[in-house]
């Protein structure tokens, strides 16, 4: 096990490195209103979070990352452009892995930066990246707008696009929704759905567990609204399993996506935006041709990257965790930010602890 005081001591070089290079450093209680957590990431994350409850504050949260409270602190008190860098604890809590730390230390890097997105996340990436340059890494990139583009020019309804978006990052429920909209699955036979198929004249009903008549009633018609669509084309289909499955070197991944775009051009957009993050990486010397692009890539992190994700790892230990994860969450600062105009992000941490690990195997 590493040392402690070795792995603070790795966390303040790497803080005090990023701060040369023009980050602002910055500090974020430890204690966090779970008001705010709550309401953006959903009850969920109470499964992975320490939640308490302060007599003064109500309930408070152990920081489970740092990336709200610094757009919070943005907000409040940040002009544009601003980069900023950080050292401290996170708290997860690791009931399905015991064997992980549910304490450890993260630094940060990010950057408010409206001017040029692509500029920005090459930024980012490539910080992280040469910080982390005395190890053999596999660098694994995606882009979630590009598949949430392709959803959003489906051929069917607003309703049933919203669902697909809302499961983006839950793979195995995005495919059962896709699955059944294309007319491959049969919707689930639960006591809702029996009894939007046997009560036709919209009669009212019982509460069915912890389910009210009204929303038993609301989604019954919801479900009843959703049966006379006509399925998502097999041609759709084809060509979103397509993008799903492309996984190449940046480069080829690049040609791969203009080629779908020609029948899917919904997602012509979001490719060019990839094309110009691939040039900005390019002019910071970044390998390309070792750098792998996913376009599902980052669908179980948290909800809040909705752009650009990345993660780094020891490609000689690939059983470790990430040695960097990160990505753009432009949608979050909108969220925390008064009026819901927020400032362009990306942002990336990295694991000082597993880097030392990573370097003492290597030893």
């Amino acid at each position: 096990m590493t040392d402690p005081c070795q792995i603070r001591a790795e966390a303040l070089r790497l803080r005090d490195t990023f701060a040369e290079q023009g980050a602002q450093v910055v500090e974020c209680a430890i204690l966090q209103p779970a008001e705010t957590l709550l309401d953006l990431y959903g009850e969920d994350i109470r499964t992975r979070a320490y939640v308490s409850n302060d007599p003064a504050r109500g309930e408070i949260m152990l920081r489970p990352d740092f990336t709200v409270p610094v757009v919070q602190m943005h907000m409040t008190h940040g002009a544009t452009p601003a980069r900023y860098t950080y050292a401290g604890e996170v708290f997860r809590r690791q009931e399905d892995n015991p064997e992980r730390p549910s304490e450890y230390l993260q630094v940060g890097y990010e950057v408010f930066d409206s001017s040029d997105p692509a500029a920005a996340d090459a930024e980012v990436f490539a910080t992280l990246y040469n910080a982390l340059g005395d190890i053999t890494l596999r660098a694994a990139t995606g882009d979630l707008s590009i598949l949430s583009a392709a959803v959003a020019g489906l051929r069917t309804s607003d309703a049933r696009k919203t669902a697909l978006t809302r499961h983006l990052w839950r793979p195995r429920r995005f495919r059962d929704l896709l699955d059944r909209y294309a007319g491959i699955k049969p919707v689930p036979k639960t006591r809702t759905t029996l009894l939007a198929e046997s009560n036709p004249l919209g009669h009212s009903f019982e509460d069915i567990g912890l389910r009210s008549q009204s929303e038993v009633a609301a989604r019954i018609e919801t479900l009843r609204a959703d049966a006379i669509n006509d399925p998502i084309s097999t041609i759709e289909l084809d060509l979103l399993n397509a993008l799903l499955k492309v996984r190449e070197t940046c480069p080829v991944a690049l040609e791969k996506l203009r080629d779908i775009a020609i029948d899917l051009p919904s997602i012509s957009g979001a490719v060019d935006g990839l094309a110009r993050r691939i040039e900005a990486m390019a002019m910071r010397d970044l390998p390309l041709d070792q750098i792998g692009f996913e376009a599902s890539y980052g669908r179980t992190t948290m909800e809040y990257y909705g752009g650009f994700v990345f993660g780094l790892t020891a490609k000689k230990h690939p059983g470790l965790p990430a040695l960097a994860t990160g990505g753009r969450y432009d949608a979050l600062c909108a969220r925390l930010a008064p009026g819901g105009v927020g400032i362009p992000a990306v942002g990336g941490v990295l694991r000082p602890d597993i880097l030392l690990q990573t370097r003492g195997s290597a030893a």
